[in-house]
């Protein structure tokens, strides 16, 4: 299936996006491995790789029931099974397209007294995954994987665990929560020294649910604890808002209010990046929902102008890249975007999949080891192309918001892709007054 996105002369509308992707994932595997109790995830996001997450809690013994509200939206509802209560799965544990299924898992399985194997699709089973298994390797965890230990399927057997210090090669969410996850089952304190501050929903989550985790700056510490189970309500997703405050602040005709976002200060690189770009941005309504800030986030149409996007910011707005350099192409000046070569191993080569598909639809940009340079227009105008975004739901998404401020048009070819983090894109897309053919 294939569509094609053409501009409309105005946008405007209110939005409320999918709960955020991190802290749905976070929230179900968390309640599963709390004390023994009935709990509700409300606003979780209904993707594909949400799905995964709970398709394989059940596999391991976790009684988790889907429900609806009045609105449609799934509620989740986890019997939790207690800390050390999974059990030994008869089938291969399926992830998907999903690496944050895959990494935080894994730290939920290391160690357990029974075998377990971690597999997805082929793109997943490309991904670097020597990154979790050596610090569980080092905790004792009996782990075995594809290419000397690098790459999925991941076969878990038994260890015993026990607490290390450790140093991060990366600013990762992701391999930081999946040896935290790891260390609540150990023997004596683990020890997380980061280079850098990156997502914290883990950290402040297992806090709620009564982990003992102390954080000094960038250093985590990580006893041994059992967690209570905690109702949650997921915040929107900063990084599906991403797309629609590109698409407002480059529109020449644009006002939106994008309702009930998670503003973390983990998560929001974006709006740092943006405001530095002299975008109209304005979180109003700001509140608390279970350890989590939120606000409702007003952008409009904006004269944006280059800047350089690098350093301790990055792991802060990794997955909003791809849009941000579309906001670039729309930029006066040039924009550099340096430190991200995370970006070559997400769901596919994002750095190349983004320069070319801009670069086809007629802006001055080149890839670089780390990143890119974009040299902006003001008056750019977008050239009609068809195009494939690699199967990776984010450029799919960027792809279409090029569509909504190209003067020609954009034909995407593998469309179903948005549904990974954002299953009712389409639908919001259409309500803005988006002509889709």
């Amino acid at each position: 299936m294939s569509v094609t996105i053409r501009k409309p002369k105005s946008l405007r509308g209110e939005i409320i996006v999918p709960g955020d992707k991190s802290i749905s994932h976070r929230a179900v595997i968390f309640n599963s491995m709390a004390k023994p109790n009935k709990v509700s995830v409300r606003n979780f996001l209904p993707g594909e790789d949400c799905y995964s997450t709970i398709k394989i809690m059940r596999q391991l013994g976790v009684d988790i029931d889907i429900e609806n509200d009045k609105s449609n939206s799934p509620i989740i509802i986890v019997n939790s099974v207690g800390l050390h209560g999974f059990k030994e799965p008869t089938n291969i544990l399926n992830c998907g397209n999903s690496g944050t299924t895959t990494r935080l898992i894994s730290g939920a399985l290391a160690g357990r007294d029974f075998i377990s194997v971690l597999s997805g699709d082929k793109s997943l089973n490309s991904r670097p995954m020597g990154r979790i298994i050596k610090p569980l390797s080092e905790m004792g965890a009996k782990i075995f994987a594809r290419k000397n230990n690098n790459y999925a399927p991941i076969i878990f057997s038994g260890g015993l665990l026990k607490a290390i210090s450790y140093k991060m090669p990366v600013a990762s969410a992701q391999i930081k929560s999946c040896i935290i996850l790891a260390a609540l089952r150990a023997s004596g304190s683990t020890k997380i020294f980061q280079k850098a501050i990156s997502r914290d929903h883990s950290e402040r989550m297992l806090i709620a649910m009564g982990s003992i985790i102390k954080e000094d700056k960038l250093d985590i510490h990580i006893e041994p604890s059992e967690l209570d189970s905690i109702d949650v309500d997921v915040p929107g997703d900063i990084s599906s808002a991403a797309f629609w405050m590109i698409a407002a602040l480059c529109h020449p005709d644009s006002e939106i209010l994008i309702k009930k976002v998670g503003i973390n200060k983990t998560r929001s690189g974006i709006i740092t990046v943006l405001e530095s770009m002299n975008a109209e941005i304005k979180i109003i309504n700001q509140r608390d929902i279970a350890g989590e800030p939120i606000g409702d986030i007003y952008v409009k149409t904006s004269n944006l102008r280059a800047t350089e996007i690098s350093g301790d910011i990055i792991p802060l707005l990794i997955d909003e890249i791809p849009i941000i350099a579309l906001a670039a192409s729309f930029a006066d000046g040039i924009t550099h975007i340096k430190n991200a070569e995370e970006l070559r191993v997400k769901e596919s080569d994002r750095i190349s999949t983004t320069v070319n598909f801009l670069k086809s639809c007629g802006v001055e940009i080149e890839a670089t080891n780390d990143g890119m340079i974009i040299t902006g227009n003001p008056d750019n105008s977008l050239r009609y192309g068809s195009f494939s975004s690699n199967m990776d739901h984010r450029i799919t998404m960027m792809m279409a918001i090029a569509g909504v401020l190209s003067t020609e048009g954009i034909k995407i070819i593998d469309d179903e892709t948005a549904s990974v983090s954002y299953p009712n894109f389409w639908e919001t897309i259409s309500n803005l007054g988006v002509k889709i053919e």
